[in-house]
């Protein structure tokens, strides 16, 4: 008899597992801050040492202890006592602890472009058992490092890691990350080339990630695009200082972690664009008489302070260039809002800003099923000719036009109840969008029922400024033309053979056990 194969646990999974033996000193929210850290260091040195067999293989090895031919080639020079052989070499001692933050401190302090990226003083303070945080460190050195360079591997253990903790505590108790199926969707659409790319709220920095990532697929040069970007919580800034840094990413994410309602780290930025998730419906984001005079709000009502939605909204407003782009992530609720939200949102269509409303599927986020909106902003919808990465780019004017999509029947599952978009999808939904802003789209664009719509900002106004897709799309009735008698004289048939076969299993299942003697009747 062959033995059942046992399903093999992916690296996520036999770090999580690792990690969870930690619990008790440290909580499940804390797991991902033990863990990255430490893949940081085993990914910086499978680099440095690639790089130094690189060296020794050009005749350089003169020059392996030579930080400078090390930085050249974007790779981090680790000291000794920094590298990971040294790391594992003492994985048993009873100062393991403090020589990881010694480790950590030290590529830091060797490497200009980590500075405040790394945790201080971390490992130490947390009281881990040694033989648990030798088990965990194992786990880690069987990770090849450089297998996928495609690969986000600190996004991706960050996600997985964000995902188990919100699934292991409920609904709405873990941070909400985005989907990379959700931020390549919003890089398709607004073609993040050249210029500067600001997230007011970057988590990780997967936003900027992806982005690269897009320029690559594209054959962008990445050096033509700066990025800018603010995190109020402290251990998820230096996460993203990091993982830009292991990627050779130039960032300015402010001198620090702070608010951008209350601290501000780029109050003069005027970004090319702009790609950002806010944190859904928001509540005190200020207090009644805070943040009435911001400059951000000019031209508008002050946003209310029992949502912060448009506060997201008039802020990411606010540091658009003259021709910028918005892709950014909010509930539906801001679609329909009355009150102040509804004069704001009538303002920025009067002021031709809005460019595009998607509606996603539900359960395309690990920690929420909460219905959410992709809006499009433009900072110049007017007909103008441009170059875009080496091609000629012809917008028609856009002004008095809102395209609506949605794409609640879109998506294809994974991991059993999740929703993604294939790139398949993407790109058919990014050319789509396309079409609809450029010139020649009588040809290439049309309405299609139950997907998308271009509305005038008359029919907008006559629906009381309303922009919620379903509104303005045609949708089918799934009920025309069925002959009602035909259709219950099918279900009566239907209904009649199941009965039939439920009462043949029935005999079936008596005579088994009459047979073996124990009758049921």
């Amino acid at each position: 008899m062959a033995k059942k194969q046992t399903k093999q646990k992916s690296m996520e999974e036999n770090l999580w597992q690792s990690a969870n033996k930690l619990r008790g000193s440290v909580e499940p929210s804390e797991y991902k801050h033990v863990v990255l850290s430490l893949i940081f260091l085993k990914y910086a040195y499978d680099r440095f040492m690639q790089r130094k067999n690189e060296l020794i293989a050009d005749g350089k090895g003169a020059f392996v202890d030579q930080p400078v031919f090390y930085n050249a080639k974007n790779v981090f020079y680790l000291n000794e006592i920094s590298r990971w052989s040294y790391i594992m070499e003492n994985a048993k001692q009873n100062d393991i602890a403090i020589k990881i933050d010694k480790a950590l401190a030290t590529v830091e302090k060797d490497n200009p472009t980590l500075r405040g990226a790394l945790p201080s003083n971390y490992y130490s303070g947390l009281g881990l058992d040694r033989n648990k945080l030798a088990a965990l460190l194992d786990v880690i050195n069987d990770i090849d490092t450089l297998k996928d360079p495609e690969n986000d591997l600190i996004g991706r253990v960050y996600e997985y890691f964000l995902a188990k903790f919100a699934i292991a505590e409920g609904k709405g108790k873990g941070e909400y990350y985005t989907p990379k199926t959700i931020v390549n969707l919003i890089a398709e659409m607004i073609e993040p080339y050249r210029g500067k790319i600001y997230d007011p709220c970057c988590g990780s920095g997967g936003m900027f990630v992806q982005s690269m990532k897009f320029i690559e697929a594209h054959h962008g040069n990445k050096k033509d695009i700066s990025v800018y970007g603010q995190e109020y919580t402290n251990t998820t800034y230096k996460l993203a200082k990091m993982n830009l840094a292991i990627r050779g990413i130039a960032n300015n994410l402010g001198e620090q972690a702070a608010d951008t309602f209350h601290n501000d780290q780029h109050k003069d930025l005027k970004a090319d664009f702009i790609m950002a998730n806010p944190p859904f419906n928001q509540k005190s984001w200020r207090a009644e008489n805070e943040l009435v005079d911001d400059p951000r709000w000019k031209g508008y009502e002050v946003p209310p302070a029992g949502n912060a939605n448009y506060g997201w909204i008039l802020n990411i407003v606010s540091k658009m260039s003259a021709n910028g782009m918005a892709g950014f992530l909010l509930a539906n609720g801001a679609l329909s809002g009355d009150g102040t939200e509804l004069n704001i949102r009538r303002q920025l269509l009067k002021n031709h800003l809005v460019e595009a409303i998607v509606i996603l599927p539900r359960n395309m986020f690990y920690s929420t099923d909460i219905s959410v909106t992709l809006w499009i902003l433009a900072g110049n919808r007017k007909a103008r000719t441009v170059e875009q990465n080496g091609k000629t780019v012809k917008y028609r004017n856009r002004e008095n036009e809102v395209l609506f999509i949605d794409l609640r029947q879109w998506g294809e599952p994974f991991e059993k109840k999740y929703i993604q978009f294939s790139k398949e999808q993407i790109a058919q939904i990014a050319e789509n969008f396309h079409n609809w802003q450029r010139e020649g789209y009588e040809q290439t664009y049309k309405n299609v029922p139950e997907y998308c719509y271009s509305a005038t900002l008359e029919e907008i106004e006559a629906k009381g400024w309303s922009l919620v897709p379903s509104k303005y799309i045609e949708f089918k009735s799934r009920d025309e033309g069925v002959d009602f008698d035909t259709k219950m004289k099918e279900l009566q048939t239907e209904m009649k053979d199941l009965l039939k076969q439920e009462e043949e299993s029935r005999k079936e299942l008596l005579n088994l056990f009459k047979e073996l003697g124990y009758g049921l009747e």
